[in-house]
């Protein structure tokens, strides 16, 4: 029988059934194929059968991904503080110019380590917000040379079986508090909520950006991985939020138009060198509006230029040199004051229509960079000039803290299905998560939990929820993922980008609690989960929690993997009751190495 003129065929059902088989067959393999081609030959983990997965389409037909029980030796000793990706021992490999070693390099595949770093000999529960903030465990940080180097300069002292932090600092010698309260007069968008966050370029122990926690700015505090110092480990130890980070070649990894305030307090990065590089890059993640401030060389150079090892003629060369360059960037100077000076990026197209000017300096980039563009990219001699299309991001424009917290931003309207509706959405869908992640887990709330990451946030909404609580939130959004980092400065909050294939820019033992959402949903096609897990396991304190909201496919494997690693799993069902969606909350345990460290 014909088929009805003006009609396609109509296969039967069975047809139908057949072909909806062989499509399914055929992606599975195309996926299992792909996913292979971004993960190591060592991946044994696997895909579940392709008839497991095509059985049924009802939810509760999910079959889990089964792995074999596996258990992680113990490092050496020597290994208690590694960052794999800031690794010292491989600094000889890499260029010196620039201090350029300094930045990531991550080691291959073949020299990644599979066992769990041991904690010092002695180490203790860290001590609790916010007394931690003046005081840490020796036994935790057990460095001695930042002390004997910076004693004069108070930044630490050793007393007994602790370290003090009486807030001091090469610029404030009356104490970090002293030196804010000076920086406040010349800029009083620092107490009525206009500033909300500031990076701080070579942050010693960052006692300024935990001075300026109780005056509601939210600071990320820079400094490289060293020999010695361990900077950042005595920040994150203290509860303050910093990170490993150095301006030489790459972008740092943050979108532009972020912070509302850079500071440089004698960080010792050469401004002015490189054609002013440097400061490029500090306009870049600079919102338009925003506040750089400088104290040390060559600042207030008429007084301290003989404390400076130069003459008042070379101070003076060096500052009208860093002047002309912020003028040509489009800098004003804001004020100044003794040893502090302040600019302020112009917000106006005014300034920046006069970088089309032949042979000027700097030239707008034009090269098809994207200005968000800052996971392994090259900085550019080149200035970024401020969207016309975004009026809302200056700082002048944003409202007031907290109100920000809970204003739709407009960079929302950049992102791919981002409206108000779904920022709506995302934050009563997160205040719901997070009431039930405390249900689960008592000790998020208090005291207990100071250092938190939201390992693959999207709009901020996990730190959003938390924001009353005597924590702070890094938000890391994936570097292959869409960009919505923005949002999250425009909200107030921080973050930076990063790639879970790799470790993260931090020492051992510095958060205590890491959350993630469907991350090995999204990323096991290219990142190994074993060794995922074992960076967790590295940046998570002992004692320290991990919420896992996961797929229910890949649960069993992760707690299989968590046991393996010392790690106490339990499995919880979410607040909806969906089956498909478990939650894993998992803590590590305080252990002590067998093999006792021989210093």
């Amino acid at each position: 029988m014909k088929p009805e003129e003006g009609k396609p065929n109509q296969p039967d059902k069975h047809s139908r059934t057949v072909s909806t088989a062989l499509v399914l067959i055929v992606l599975s393999g195309i996926s299992f194929y792909l996913g292979g081609i971004g993960c190591s030959q060592n991946y044994r983990y696997g895909m579940p059968d392709i008839g497991n997965v095509i059985q049924s389409s009802k939810p509760e037909a999910i079959v889990p991904l089964q792995i074999k029980a596996v258990t992680f030796p113990e490092c050496e000793s020597s290994f208690q503080d590694y960052t794999p990706c800031t690794d010292p021992k491989r600094w000889k490999r890499y260029q010196r110019p620039r201090l350029s070693f300094l930045e990531r390099h991550c080691p291959p595949v073949a020299e990644r380590k599979e066992c769990l770093l041991p904690p010092p000999d002695g180490y203790k529960s860290p001590i609790r917000w916010p007394k931690s903030r003046d005081e840490c465990w020796y036994r935790n940080v057990p460095y001695d040379w930042i002390n004997k180097q910076k004693s004069n300069q108070h930044w630490l002292r050793k007393e007994g079986e602790k370290f003090f932090f009486p807030g001091g600092g090469t610029m404030f010698p009356k104490g970090v508090s002293h030196y804010v309260d000076l920086m406040q007069d010349l800029i009083p968008e620092m107490k009525d909520g206009t500033i909300r966050t500031a990076i701080d370029t070579g942050c010693g122990v960052a006692s300024w950006g935990g001075d300026l926690l109780d005056r509601g700015i939210l600071t990320v505090s820079l400094a490289p991985r060293d020999n010695h110092e361990a900077q950042v480990q005595f920040a994150l130890e203290r509860g303050i939020p910093a990170m490993l980070g150095i301006i030489s070649t790459q972008r740092l990894p943050f979108p532009s138009n972020s912070f509302d305030m850079a500071h440089c307090s004698r960080c010792l990065i050469p401004w002015t060198e490189y054609g002013g590089i440097y400061l490029l890059e500090i306009h870049r993640i600079l919102r338009p509006g925003g506040f750089w401030v400088l104290s040390g060389p060559p600042i207030n150079y008429r007084r301290r230029s003989r404390g400076w090892n130069s003459t008042i003629e070379e101070q003076r060369t060096n500052f009208l040199q860093l002047q002309e360059l912020l003028t040509s960037m489009c800098f004003k100077l804001y004020d100044q004051k003794g040893d502090i000076a302040v600019w302020q990026k112009l917000s106006n197209n005014t300034c920046y229509m006069k970088l089309d000017a032949p042979n000027n300096y700097p030239r707008k980039c034009d090269d098809g960079t994207e200005p968000d563009s800052a996971w392994y990219t090259p900085m550019r001699p080149c200035l970024i000039a401020p969207d016309q299309k975004h009026k809302a991001i200056a700082l002048g424009s944003l409202m007031k803290w907290p109100k920000r917290l809970h204003a739709y931003p407009e960079r929302m309207g950049d992102v791919r299905r981002g409206s108000r509706s779904a920022f709506k959405h995302g934050e009563s869908k997160w205040e719901r998560r997070v009431k039930h992640y405390k249900k689960l887990l008592p000790s998020l709330g208090t005291n207990k939990i100071r250092n938190v990451m939201d390992m693959n946030t999207v709009y901020g909404g996990f730190a959003a929820a938390l924001i009353d609580d005597p924590i702070w939130v890094m938000n890391v959004v994936s570097s292959y993922s869409t960009n919505t980092l923005p949002v999250v400065y425009d909200r107030g909050l921080i973050g930076t980008y990063h790639d879970w294939c790799e470790a993260f820019s931090t020492y051992p033992r510095t958060y205590d609690l890491l959350h993630l959402d469907g991350l090995f949903t999204a990323e096991s096609h290219r990142c190994e989960m074993k060794y995922v897990l074992l960076e967790m396991d590295r940046i998570l304190r002992p004692n320290g929690f991990a919420i896992i909201r996961e797929s229910a496919y890949f649960v069993d494997a992760i707690a299989t993997i968590g046991k393996g690693m010392r790690w106490g799993c339990r499995k919880e069902g979410n607040e909806l009751g969906d089956v498909n969606e478990k939650i894993l909350m998992c803590q590590k345990k305080l252990w002590q190495p067998s093999i006792k460290s021989s210093s």
